[in-house]
């Protein structure tokens, strides 16, 4: 369980990506609604032993829900994982135009990191850059990187995650990475399921190097549970379990993967997850799961093609 964490993208707002979201959720949607059901999915996370909590500053108002909560809650020990460089634009609407906009400044993590810190406080274990590319002018930043470096001198560990079909190579940049002579990364967040195993090695790498890696959308934004490949399912049905399930364990049997992330909205389908660690999959089982793999460049397409609903 210690290795399993909660991620808050499909609770903080009204509208998301994932498949599967919208049945577990109230029709209406409201902030309060949202809340509680945030509020229930981490108290069921936290009774069954999960202790780390992701979250990002354009989660709608995740920060503000998983705050709420740490005080609520008290004395509660969880690692808290958040993410600067992506602002909700959405304004609580399911039909926005745009519900999120990216932009790596150093007036952006400065404005971003302050209100992170008043909602999360001294909970705030983790700062990432949200979604960093290879084509980030983040690279080119001198101050902003300074910046960084300097809030993992006051103890927050200082990461970054990555998306798109490039995510290998934006690992190895970022672990290059140095400001006074130090590696500025100590975390690393990328997405990783069997659909999608690209940055495998360099994730590998990273672990190897002493970053904390954390692997994120191992269900493929519900994909994978609802919609699997036939071999996803043969595999789920030899360990007994479904298919969100035999996912998860898959992305468990990685020993380099140091956190896995859950992405439940409801305690319902938490307690489903969960079943992944009770799988112990065979190399026939991960045979058949190596044959599932799509090209990167496919697998970001349709994932870009998902609605927000």
């Amino acid at each position: 369980m210690r290795r399993l964490g909660i991620g808050l993208a499909a609770l903080g707002r009204p509208a998301y990506i994932n498949i599967g979201r919208a049945e577990e959720l109230p029709l209406s949607r409201t902030v309060r609604e949202l809340r509680d059901a945030t509020w229930s999915v981490l108290d069921a996370a936290y009774a069954r032993g999960v202790r780390w909590v992701d979250t990002a500053r354009s989660y709608g108002r995740a920060e503000d829900f998983l705050g709420g909560w740490l005080i609520a809650r008290a004395p509660v020990q969880v690692t808290v994982s958040s993410k600067w460089g992506y602002t909700y634009v959405g304004d609580w609407k399911m039909d926005a135009d745009v519900h999120e906009v990216k932009e790596h400044s150093l007036d952006r993590f400065q404005a971003q990191y302050g209100e992170t810190r008043t909602v999360l406080g001294e909970h705030l274990s983790v700062y990432q850059v949200h979604s960093l590319t290879e084509e980030s002018p983040f690279f080119q930043d001198v101050p902003l990187q300074a910046a960084l470096a300097q809030i993992s001198s006051e103890g927050v560990r200082v990461g970054f995650s990555t998306s798109g079909p490039r995510q290998a190579e934006t690992i190895r940049r970022a672990m290059a990475l140095k400001v006074s002579g130090q590696r500025l990364f100590s975390t690393v967040q990328s997405t990783w399921n069997v659909l999608e195993t690209s940055a495998e090695p360099a994730l590998r790498e990273a672990h190897d190097a002493g970053l904390h890696v954390i692997l994120k959308e191992v269900l493929a934004n519900g994909k994978l549970a609802l919609r699997p490949p036939m071999d996803v399912r043969r595999v789920a049905f030899r360990n007994h379990v479904k298919p969100d399930a035999l996912a998860l364990a898959a992305a468990l049997s990685r020993p380099w993967a140091d956190t896995v992330l859950i992405g439940a909205v409801s305690p319902s389908q938490l307690e489903a997850n969960l079943k992944a660690t009770e799988v112990s999959l065979d190399d026939e089982d991960l045979t058949l799961l190596a044959g599932v793999k799509v090209a990167s460049e496919r697998y970001w397409a349709e994932r870009g093609a998902l609605p927000w609903t």
